[in-house]
């Protein structure tokens, strides 16, 4: 941030000192060389008037000598000429063939048409450049010669190219004064607004024992990290109280449901047999108000911190869920099949793989008819690593998927005992770890799971996925009827 806010400091001054100088330096340019020309017309013209004397009074020696006098203290050259275009007097000397061209001169045949002021032309000789001025001699209203001044522009190039060179190096000048000055601001705003960029990620992180700094920075930065430091303890406070709430839950939850549980086993040998369903469905309902507290409980502490995704053996967790589920899938009818080769490791947080099988396993179970089959395969597939979990329930309408994720949601008809809870754990595991899920309809009827992560490893060559053989052993586990989310 420093270097960005010191880079637009010193554009915003490389534009100020632009528009200051170019034009200050095209002006002084100009000035100049309107002075020389001014200069060279004044001198032009005191040669005429002095030549216009001697015209009259017949002293043209006079005239050769105020000429070369003109011509060594200007440096330049000085000519002048009758009214007919021949050379009286100059300085330095001409040859014979210079003279024969002088009434064809642009200036000097204006001159001696009588134009008002004078008249400037400049020109290129032997690479020198020259600005020579012409101006009329006049006796009264008549024209009798013209007088020819030219001047080197050296001079007025080397004292305009001093100018440049100085506005340069006082541009240079104030641009390190600015960036000096430009590069502590910039860390007088950029430091606390740093600290508070690295405070935002510590809390992002998970924790919340390093506050911004309020003593640095513009009052709009202090004022900033003063309302982030409110809201981090905030938010430290809620956390708090939410753990405090879930550890709470957790025993004085699950102590009067067991109490509960017990008393009703209790009662049931000796329930009269037009009661026994009733008693039935006490005992139900608090199986299900079981499963739904450990399943906020699940969801609140997953949601009282910041988890980090960590590398997991899928392959692993994937065969210690299907040993786990064996003997329900055996016991329901239902067959558990695992397809594909080994996928590696995935990014997960720490227990959620285990929770997403579980609940989707019991999802799909819940759903299968007796007879038919729950199908989990690995696959690699875009970078993704992938689990389907596939029944041959009666699957959901597009409408119902798209509800499915939400918490305490149920499929219409669903069967009791379900809490609207495992779809919503699945998907929240899921995006935690970085990955995604979804439900799609299951080629032939039923309901597929895809649960996509991470790869923590490079893909490794994967063969073609073979199914297993029809007398495999099956397996699944957990209940009948409608899924529920």
């Amino acid at each position: 941030m420093t270097r960005r806010l010191l880079l637009s400091y010193l554009t915003l001054a490389v534009f100020v000192l632009v528009c200051l100088e170019i034009p200050l330096g095209y002006v002084y340019s100009r000035a100049e060389r309107e002075r020389a020309v001014n200069a060279a017309t004044e001198e032009a013209e005191s040669i005429a008037a002095h030549a216009a004397l001697s015209f009259s009074s017949g002293r043209s020696g006079e005239l050769a000598e105020r000429v070369a006098d003109c011509a060594e203290r200007i440096g330049g050259r000085v000519l002048v000429v009758d009214g007919k275009g021949t050379l009286l007097a100059s300085s330095p000397s001409l040859g014979p063939g210079r003279r024969a061209g002088l009434a064809r001169r642009p200036e000097i045949r204006a001159a001696l048409r009588g134009g008002d002021g004078a008249t400037v032309r400049t020109s290129t000789v032997g690479g020198v450049q020259w600005l020579s001025v012409a101006v009329p001699v006049r006796h009264g209203a008549t024209v009798d010669g013209a007088v020819r001044l030219a001047v080197p522009t050296d001079a007025i190039a080397k004292n305009v190219l001093q100018v440049w060179l100085l506005l340069g190096l006082g541009g240079l000048a104030v641009l390190a004064t600015a960036a000096m000055a430009a590069f502590a601001l910039a860390r007088w705003i950029g430091r606390p607004i740093l600290e508070l960029e690295r405070a935002a990620h510590t809390l992002a992180g998970g924790s919340l024992s390093t506050p911004a700094s309020v003593t640095s920075g513009p009052p709009e930065v202090r004022s900033l990290a003063t309302t982030f430091n409110r809201t981090a303890a905030l938010l430290e406070h809620l956390l708090a109280s939410q753990s405090a709430f879930a550890g709470e839950a957790s025993h004085q939850l699950k102590t009067p449901l067991a109490a509960l549980r017990l008393h009703l086993d209790n009662m049931e040998p000796g329930t009269l047999p037009h009661l026994r369903a009733g008693l039935n469905a006490a005992m139900t309902e608090t199986e299900r108000l079981g499963r739904m507290v450990e399943g906020l409980l699940a969801l609140a502490r997953m949601e009282e911190a910041a988890l980090t995704p960590e590398p997991v053996d899928v392959d692993r967790v994937v065969k210690q869920r299907i040993h786990t589920w064996s003997p329900l899938c055996e016991r329901e009818g239902v067959r558990l099949v695992l397809v594909g080769k080994q996928i590696g490791t995935a990014f997960a947080v720490p227990g959620a793989l285990e929770q997403i099988l579980d609940n989707l396993l019991s999802n799909a179970l819940r759903a299968a008819p007796t007879g038919s089959m729950v199908t989990v395969s690995r696959r690699h597939l875009a970078g993704r690593v992938e689990l389907h979990v596939q029944d041959q329930g009666p699957g959901m309408t597009a409408e119902q998927r798209g509800r499915a994720f939400d918490r305490f949601w149920r499929a219409p008809g669903a069967p009791k005992g379900g809490t609207g809870l495992g779809l919503s754990l699945v998907q929240r595991l899921t995006l935690v770890s970085g990955g995604e899920v979804a439900l799609l309809p299951a080629p032939g009827g039923g309901l597929r799971a895809v649960v996509r992560l991470r790869p923590a490893m490079p893909r490794r060559p994967v063969g073609r996925l073979r199914l297993p053989h029809p007398r495999r052993r099956p397996v699944v586990g957990a209940g009948r009827g409608t899924r529920d989310g």
